[in-house]
């Protein structure tokens, strides 16, 4: 079995429209969507690219998706900062009940035995919270008692937009990096798990005309989205790591 995890992709539908394509050659069995599909500048194109997609599916929430639907609801949002709120009210505005049902049915892991691997468990920070930070430099002695009591072989997560490959106790925890909203060399950032292990993937898709159309699409924060110049690996890594768990 093979499976492709992606993440992360904040509605950026080009690039996730480049991955699938790239997931359709590496011959993946399943895809496993691992949460933040939106907030982002094209979250209907996206959510329908998804959900016409051929390939056997499963869903994993984000903290994007539990934020939106918990507006959807008429429920405040938790963690949400208020500089934030005007993209979780735009997304939403863009999206029919037919997105909305369908996230709100997303769940927090999957689980998935792997010949040759293992149990797969992904989930898009970590196990026990959409919402958790850890990185590639953060102390193992802090992550075992989240990973630990899963008693998985391999973990594939999401939520840093930075890829990674670590180990934490016996459990190998990978980072499939983002699709629509890295940090790092600009592309589209996924994984491929087979039993030979995992491979970290980059895809290269047209920027420009990402660009343009991230532009057009009227969402309220742009300069989040500079897929031709993101920040650098170096840069978010300090910021993330302040904010990691302790």
């Amino acid at each position: 079995m093979r499976i492709a995890v992606i993440c992360d992709i904040h509605g950026n539908a080009p690039a996730l429209e480049a991955v699938l394509a790239d997931v359709q050659g590496s011959a993946a069995d399943m895809v496993v969507v691992a949460g933040d599909v939106v907030p982002g500048p094209l979250p209907a194109a996206s959510m329908d690219v998804l959900m016409a997609c051929r390939h056997p599916m499963r869903f994993v929430h984000g903290n994007g998706e539990v934020d939106i639907v918990s507006l959807h609801r008429g429920e405040e949002p938790k963690a949400v900062p208020e500089a934030a709120r005007p993209s979780l009210e735009w997304t939403l505005s863009k999206l029919d009940s037919g997105h909305l049902e369908a996230m709100g049915a997303w769940s927090r892991t999957v689980r998935i035995p792997m010949p040759g691997v293992g149990d797969l468990v992904v989930c898009h920070a970590t196990p026990r919270d959409e919402r958790e930070i850890f990185t590639k430099l953060t102390p193992e002695a802090r992550l075992r008692e989240v990973f630990d009591p899963l008693g998985a072989r391999l973990v594939v997560c999401g939520h840093t937009h930075m890829q990674f490959d670590r180990w934490v106790g016996s459990t190998r925890v990978v980072n499939a990096g983002s699709v629509g909203m890295p940090f790092g060399e600009p592309g589209a950032y996924w994984a491929l798990v087979e039993p030979g292990g995992v491979t970290l993937r980059r895809t290269r898709y047209d920027l420009v005309d990402a660009e343009a159309r991230i532009r057009a699409s009227g969402y309220p924060d742009p300069p989040g989205f500079d897929v031709r110049s993101p920040p650098t690996e170096g840069q978010m890594l300090t910021a993330l790591e302040a904010a990691a768990l302790r």
